[in-house]
């Protein structure tokens, strides 16, 4: 998958930014009205405030994330990706809104201060993450990250409704717990509840609209810190 993200989006245009994050159908990047569908799901459940400090963990090239720069007073989004970082950086940059090339798992744990994030966003890319670093970033934003109020992540394949997506008829059960594979690790509902309780967190799952063109095989979650 790394070079799905580092080498892949080396043979697109340079303003196809949907293509380069492989939000496409397909093949084909996905059309402007799936992109105001993802953002207002994340609006609404994040509850931006103009004294937030949103945290963008795999933020890729930047494309989602800008759609919440004037709802924030400060943005910085985090990838492995340095080709992706560098789209990000030359399209979207400016003031108080910062794109930092380093791996989420690492970045995580060497983050000087996680206290000044109120929310934060994982849209898409928490699935790719091996266990073990699934739980230190869960964990993490909760021990040290401690005025964050609301993580939402979002695009989880749902390990229920895997047939959904295969359609060919094969086995694909090696490739639902490999984060190393296309989709990356599939969890039910339940698992990802059960993981964020694990790691400190209250789970809410949540699902887009039907006419999103993932909604049948894919769930978002909010999680709020336990009362």
């Amino acid at each position: 998958m790394e070079s799905d993200f580092k080498e892949y989006p080396k043979k697109c245009f340079p303003t196809d930014f949907w293509g380069q994050v492989k939000r496409t159908v397909n093949g084909q990047p996905v059309s402007e009205s799936q992109i105001a569908l993802i953002v207002d799901a994340i609006r609404q459940a994040l509850h931006l405030q103009p004294d937030d400090r949103l945290l963008d963990l795999a933020c890729g090239n930047g494309a989602l994330s800008h759609h919440f720069f004037g709802e924030c007073s400060e943005f910085l989004g985090v990838d492995f990706s340095d080709v992706l970082i560098n789209v990000a950086r030359r399209n979207f940059e400016q003031p108080g809104r910062k794109f930092v090339l380093d791996d989420v798992g690492r970045y995580i744990v060497r983050e000087l201060e996680p206290e000044r994030f109120t929310k934060v966003l994982c849209y898409g890319s928490f699935s790719y993450f091996p266990e073990m670093t699934a739980r230190r970033v869960l964990t993490q934003l909760c021990t040290a990250f401690l005025n964050v109020e609301r993580v939402f992540i979002g695009n989880l394949p749902d390990l229920r409704l895997h047939q959904a997506f295969f359609t060919d008829g094969r086995d694909h059960a090696r490739e639902l717990k490999d984060p190393e594979s296309k989709i990356g690790i599939w969890r039910s509902e339940q698992e990802f509840q059960a993981l964020a309780a694990d790691c400190g967190w209250s789970a809410s799952i949540q699902r887009m609209p039907q006419a999103f063109y993932a909604a049948h095989y894919r769930y978002d979650v909010l999680l709020t810190r336990v009362a």
